[in-house]
């Protein structure tokens, strides 16, 4: 399990298999919503079947009943499965997009800053820059601290998407 601690208790990411039905995302929330537990994030996406899609949840929380509430969820009418991942059964990775404020002279430190953590610059213009960068939360928190140095446009992330290692699915 993902240990990141907080005030809110430890951060949480669940993989729900879900059949593809209007409805199916408003159960799911409502179970959590019921024991306590906020989405910090939730990404939708299609599967290879597209009559069934993956939930990836991220939320934070104390693990005393988590397990009750993936149970209750796992329980619900079109799912097919909800599944707790921890970083070492599991590649999980995010994506940002930083539109920052880079005039001509702040370029060349933005753009080593982009470079040092993979990051691609997706637009440029003559008074701002677009930065993608995907990867661990921790990375995407670190390069946006760094290029809090200049100042954020906009900043919008995915949230966690995952996938279990080796031949089991996820």
């Amino acid at each position: 399990m993902n240990t990141h601690r907080n005030d809110q208790g430890e951060t949480h990411t669940i993989s729900v298999y879900v059949a593809n039905k209007p409805g199916v995302l408003a159960r799911i929330a409502q179970v959590f919503a019921r024991r306590g537990y906020n989405i910090d994030a939730l990404v939708v996406s299609p599967v290879v079947d597209t009559h069934f899609s993956r939930m990836t949840i991220t939320l934070k929380g104390h693990p005393e009943g988590l397990e009750q509430v993936i149970a209750q969820t796992a329980k619900l009418v079109d799912v097919l499965r909800c599944v707790e991942h921890s970083g070492e059964d599991s590649v999980v990775k995010e994506m940002a997009l930083v539109k920052i404020a880079a005039c001509e002279e702040d370029r060349t430190a933005a753009l080593q800053i982009a470079d040092h953590f993979g990051a691609k610059t997706i637009d440029l213009t003559e008074t701002s820059m677009i930065l993608q960068v995907t990867g661990n939360s921790d990375k995407l928190d670190a390069m946006i601290r760094l290029l809090g140095r200049f100042r954020i446009i906009e900043l919008v992330r995915t949230g966690k998407v995952v996938m279990v290692r080796g031949d089991q699915v996820t």
